[in-house]
This record gives structure tokens, C-alpha cells and sequence, in this order.
């Protein structure tokens, strides 16, 4: 990618990053801000997901139907989202409107106006949107696994926020996160497109370059060390499925400033997550329902995080599966750990992570999100390259290394109906039943 890409930092701190795509008469932009859940205070727990929604319903001088009509009159595309690490404004356009909409796109970020009516309704689609989560039962149980993992660390809790505090967050409490940390220097801007890397700089010159940096620094976040003991949580359900779910505290994505060894475990679970959850090829579906006719839906996934993450497997069958589910994710996450991945099945893993990492590279807008993604996560554009070479020299025993290491003991969640949960205390025998004191405040 740092072949096609070229990054540039203005005077007042943003990072911009071009890359030149002449292929298509299209303009993506991705702009993230060092503004994610992980910087919301716990006492506003749902702060940025508001925030985020919120964003684009006004400004001083235009209306949310004025934006609408500006986005929608030249067929743009225009939205503000938040990840665990970062809030990110995505947008889409022909490159004769890209100046128009990037000053739009500029105005919004730098003074949204964050009407009160807008705020009420947005508030309460949130909350409609949490009981809708706490309705399914995948929804529970990884809201239950996230909290025995995690702690009191923001990654303990929803992007969408607390119910109970969402209901109290008001107007002054969006202008407060972004008056601390929407800002020059926490924003990266990373564009592909048809117009000229010099053209395409000077456009975001004049839409950002007269932004000033507040007097005072932003206030670095301060995340305690996550230590919580693995333990298995049911959560009693009349459920017509039960899930099961096993994660395993993993490790962050490994910035240049940290070792080799760091960043080689990190691409090494990514290709064994590849391997057991990746698809209708991949080992868990084979196993578990191809061949064993157990899941309804079953797989893997290990996210990308600046803080240490989770490797989970999980899996939706019939409540009288439930203990062969366990017993069965247990023993094809453990197998990695004996070592009895084959050459062939090692290889088959790198083919498919690498053939699927180079079609995410497509569009303009993959192009600009990735771009932006490592630069906001502080791998840099050379991690391009880094991933797939750490790929590539995966070996057997770097596999089963690493699986040991990591995947040993795992949190495990459980969400079904109580009769078959009460029927694990043999298999489980420290599984405790939810309810209020169990969990992590």
C-alpha cells in the first residue's frame, strides 16, 4: 500500500494520507479521530455511539434536511460511525463534488451543532436498539463474555453504551467529548482517488488547514491492566437455541514501537482464526456441522485492537447440544495446542487469509479505510507489507507455540434454557448462574 500512498502531516497536526487511483471517476475519504469507546469515561458509556449518530443533523448554519438534501442532490455518500478505538466519518463521491462535500464533511466534524430534538430521538433509538440486543442470545452472551473478560476496561461494554446511563447523557455531554477530543492533531485523513495527490493535499489544506489545536493537550485515556480470571457464566434463557461461547484474552496489534515476537503472535492468530472460523472451508464448520450436524451457526473471530483483544469461537445448536458444544469447541480450540495442524492445512490457511486480505483492497474506499486504519492504530503504512510477510513465515511450530500460549483457559458464556445449563455442572463445575454480583461493575 505505501507503493500508492503517500502520507503528509499539516502544520496544525492532522496526518493525511492520498492515494492515487485513477481507475474510477470516485473519491473516498475516511477521516478517524483518536475518539473511540475506549476514551468514553464509564459514566458516559455510550457517549461517542450518540455522538456518532448525531453528528450529521446540523450545524450553526445548515439543518439536518439541508445536509440531507446537499449529501443526496449529487448522490454522495456521508456517515459518522465509532469503533472501539477510534470514531470514524466515511464518505463517497464523484470527484467533481469531492470539494464540496469534503468542506461539508470539514464543518460537520469541526462544529456540529447537535440539535436537542435531534439528541431525544437519537437517544431513544439507542436505547430500542440495546433491548433489541439484549433480545437475541448471541447478543447476551457476548455481552456477557466481554464483561468476565474485561472488566472495568471500556472494552467491557457495548459501543451503543449502558441503558441505564444513555438514558441520563445529554446534549452538553456530546459537546464536552468533542470540544476534548475532536481535534487537528487526533485526526487522520485518508483518501483514495481519481484527483492528482497534489490537487487532492491542497483541497484538504483549504477544508482543514485553518483548524487550530486547542491550548491544552487531550487527555490520554488511562486504562488499567485487564486482569480477570477466567470463569464460566450461564445465563438461563427460554431460549429455542442456546450459544456457546469460549474467548481468550489475545494480544493487541503490535504498533513499530513494539517487538517482532509481539506482532508475530498477532498475525499468527490471525491465520489460526483463519483456519478454525473462516468461512464454509474453515474446521469448526466442517466439524461441527457439516459433519456432526450440531450448529445452526458456528465460527471464529479475533479483532484488531490497540488494547489486548479476544480470540473467540462460539457456536448457535439445539439446547440438548449444548454439552457436546462445549466439549467440542474446547477440544478443536485445544487440538491447535498438540500441535496436529498439517503443512497442507497450514498452507491452505495462509492462501485463503492472503487471497481474501487482497480483494479487501479493491475500491477507494477499502483503499482509504486501510490506509487510515493503520496510521490510526500506529502500524503505518509499511504494516502493508509487514502483514503479509508475518503471514508468510508462519510455521508449524510458530502455530502451535503461540496456541499455547494463548489459547489455553478460556472465559466461556453460555445463553440457553436452564434445564440443559443445569445439566453442565459436571462438565463445568464452577459455572455460576447470573445474576447481579457475578459479573465485573
Amino acid at each position: 500500500m505505501n507503493s500508492i500512498a503517500r502520507k503528509t502531516v499539516l502544520a496544525n497536526g492532522i496526518t493525511v494520507i492520498v492515494a492515487h487511483n485513477p481507475a474510477a471517476d470516485i473519491m473516498a475519504a475516511r477521516l478517524f479521530l483518536q475518539a473511540g469507546t475506549r476514551h468514553q469515561p464509564a459514566n458516559k458509556a455510550g457517549v461517542t455511539h450518540l455522538l456518532a449518530a448525531v453528528l450529521t443533523k446540523g450545524t450553526p448554519s445548515l439543518s439536518s434536511m439541508d445536509i440531507a438534501e446537499k449529501v443526496e442532490s449529487v448522490g454522495a455518500s456521508l456517515g459518522a460511525d465509532v469503533a472501539a478505538d477510534y470514531f470514524l466519518t466515511s464518505l463517497k463521491t464523484v470527484s467533481p463534488d469531492f470539494a464540496q462535500m469534503l468542506h461539508l464533511t470539514a464543518e460537520l466534524l469541526r462544529s456540529p451543532a447537535f440539535p436537542e430534538a435531534e439528541v431525544d430521538l437519537e437517544r431513544r433509538l439507542t436505547l430500542q436498539a440495546i433491548r433489541s440486543q439484549q433480545e437475541q442470545p448471541f447478543g447476551v452472551a457476548f455481552d456477557t463474555l466481554r464483561r468476565s473478560m474485561y472488566g472495568q476496561h471500556p472494552y467491557a461494554v457495548s459501543s451503543l453504551g449502558e441503558p441505564e446511563v444513555v438514558k441520563t447523557l445529554t446534549r452538553d455531554d456530546l459537546v464536552n467529548f468533542h470540544r476534548t477530543y475532536f481535534r487537528p492533531d487526533r485526526l487522520v485523513i485518508s483518501i483514495s482517488g481519481c484527483i492528482p495527490p497534489e490537487k487532492t493535499l491542497a483541497l484538504v489544506e483549504d477544508a482543514f488547514g485553518d483548524w487550530e489545536n486547542p491550548v491544552d493537550r487531550a487527555p490520554e485515556s488511562v486504562l488499567g491492566e485487564i486482569v480477570t480470571r477466567p470463569q464460566a457464566i450461564a445465563d438461563p434463557q427460554d431460549t429455542q437455541q442456546a450459544i456457546v461461547m469460549l474467548g481468550y484474552l489475545a494480544p493487541a496489534v503490535a504498533s513499530q514501537k513494539q517487538s517482532l515476537s509481539q506482532r508475530q503472535d498477532y498475525a499468527t492468530l490471525k491465520l489460526l482464526n483463519t483456519y478454525l472460523g473462516n468461512g464454509l472451508s474453515s474446521r469448526l464448520f466442517v466439524e461441527m456441522r457439516e459433519k456432526r450436524g450440531l450448529a445452526y451457526d458456528v465460527s471464529a473471530f479475533y479483532s484488531t485492537r490497540l488494547d489486548p483483544s479476544q480470540f473467540v469461537v462460539y457456536m448457535g445448536t439445539a439446547p440438548q447440544n449444548t454439552r457436546v458444544a462445549v466439549e467440542g469447541l474446547k477440544a478443536e480450540v485445544d487440538r491447535l495446542r498438540e500441535g496436529v495442524l498439517t503443512p497442507e492445512e497450514l498452507a491452505d490457511a495462509k492462501t485463503k487469509l492472503l487471497g481474501q486480505y487482497a480483494l479487501g483492497k479493491q475500491t477507494n474506499a477499502q483503499i482509504a479505510h486501510i490506509c487510515g486504519w493503520y496510521e490510526i492504530l500506529e502500524l503505518g503504512l509499511e504494516f502493508d507489507d509487514e502483514f503479509v510477510e508475518a503471514i508468510s513465515s508462519v510455521t508449524l511450530s510458530d502455530a502451535k507455540m503461540v496456541a499455547d500460549r494463548y489459547l489455553s483457559e478460556p472465559h466461556i458464556s453460555l445463553v440457553g434454557p436452564e434445564a440443559e445449563l443445569k445439566h453442565l455442572g459436571d462438565l463445568l463445575p464452577n459455572v455460576k448462574f447470573l445474576d447481579s454480583e457475578l459479573l465485573p461493575s
